[in-house]
């Protein structure tokens, strides 16, 4: 199916949740924040969350830097 995930279109697997997206990004052990048509998705449940054709995913984290 097709997603679009910080403003690029992305092909992810049906039934593939924010978890996933999230680990397609390379962001599984960093700490962010995800929402999926402008709805916080909480941390807690992003493994469960599913994902549907479409969908307009935005993950932020945190950069360090001076």
């Amino acid at each position: 199916m097709q997603v679009t995930i910080n403003g690029q279109a992305r092909e992810l697997p049906e039934g593939a949740t924010v978890a996933d997206a999230i680990r397609a990004l390379g962001l599984d052990e960093a700490v962010c924040a995800a929402e999926v048509n402008a709805q916080l998705v909480p941390r807690r449940e992003r493994a469960g969350f599913g994902l549907s054709e479409h969908d307009v995913v935005e993950i932020v984290t945190l950069v360090g830097g001076g």
